[in-house]
This record gives structure tokens, C-alpha cells and sequence, in this order.
């Protein structure tokens, strides 16, 4: 395309250099990432809350299925459903609130009950222990992650999210006075 010039003479339009939105350009504020510690056990907490919800619907369902409660007689309905319900409403508070004080400790003292589950589903033994696991896993690698990260800010400063623009070199060149 072309556009007229105040003498009426076209002049090509100067050609814009497009870059993706993820490439910063130079003066741009980097954007902190989130750290990962609290991503994982999130994700960790909702996904078991769905699991121990759809157990619930199991063990709602198997209520009525002869020799399914071999432990003990099956219980009634309203405690199959609030002690299903209130674990996976639990769950789902402790993924928003992880990471106040007492988050951390609050997930993995849930998966004592979630574990527990197995006295009605048997498989919830299985699906708990799985979830115990990804608990540990989500604690330590993101802990690890966010400890690497961290590292890497301190040695790169000039990229570093959370650093001061001076310390990034954009202050005042060496040897000139502050303003």
C-alpha cells in the first residue's frame, strides 16, 4: 500500500517489524512467572477433588450391591454423600489456599482421608496412594523449580523478572550523576 505525500506524490508506507508477543522488546517490563510450587500442588488438589467426587458417585452406587461392603454394613446415603462431598469441597478450598500459611501442611494431612476412601471404593486405596505420591512430587520438584529459577535471576539480572530496572543496567550510565 502506499499513501500521498502534502504534494500529492505516493510514498510507500515504512514497513512495521512484527515480533511475536511473547519476544520482549527493549525496554519492556519482563513479566514474573508464577511460581511452580503452588501450580503443581493446585493442580495435584483439584484433580484428586474430581477423583474423590466421582468415587462418591461409586460408592453411592454400590450401596445396594450385595457383599460390595465386606468390612462393614454399607452406609446410609446421606453419609456416603457428605463425607464425599465435604472431601472434595475440602480439596478444592486447600488448592486456593495452599499457599497460606499451613497450606502445604493442611495437603498432605488430606491425604490421610482421601487414602482412607479405599474402605468404600477399594480403588481409592490405589487413586489416594497415586495422589499421595504426585502430592510429594509436586512439593519437592516445585520447590526445586522455583530454586532453580531464582538461581538463574540472580546470575542473569538483566532478564530477571522481579530485579529493579538499575540493577538490569538501565539506570544511569557509569560516571554520570543521578538526576
Amino acid at each position: 500500500m502506499s499513501s500521498t505525500s502534502s504534494d500529492g506524490s505516493a510514498r510507500p508506507e515504512p514497513q512495521r517489524r512484527t515480533l511475536p508477543k511473547d519476544v520482549p522488546l527493549p525496554g519492556d517490563r519482563i513479566k514474573p512467572r508464577a511460581p511452580a510450587k503452588p501450580q503443581f500442588t493446585q493442580t495435584v488438589l483439584l484433580l484428586e477433588a474430581f477423583v474423590v467426587f466421582f468415587c462418591t458417585l461409586v460408592a453411592y452406587g454400590l450401596r445396594t450391591v450385595p457383599n460390595a461392603w465386606p468390612l462393614f454394613d454399607p452406609p446410609s446415603d446421606a453419609v456416603i454423600w457428605t463425607v464425599g462431598l465435604v472431601l472434595s469441597v475440602v480439596l478444592l478450598v486447600l488448592s486456593r489456599v495452599v499457599t497460606r500459611p499451613g497450606g502445604y501442611v493442611a495437603g498432605t494431612v488430606v491425604q490421610v482421608p482421601v487414602i482412607a476412601g479405599g474402605l468404600a471404593v477399594p480403588f481409592m486405596f490405589l487413586a489416594g496412594g497415586i495422589f499421595a505420591v504426585l502430592w510429594v512430587a509436586a512439593l519437592r520438584l516445585g520447590g526445586r523449580v522455583d530454586a532453580e529459577r531464582a538461581a538463574y535471576d540472580a546470575e542473569h539480572p538483566e532478564t530477571a523478572p522481579n530485579v529493579e530496572p538499575r540493577a538490569r543496567g538501565r539506570g544511569p550510565a557509569d560516571g554520570e550523576p543521578e538526576a
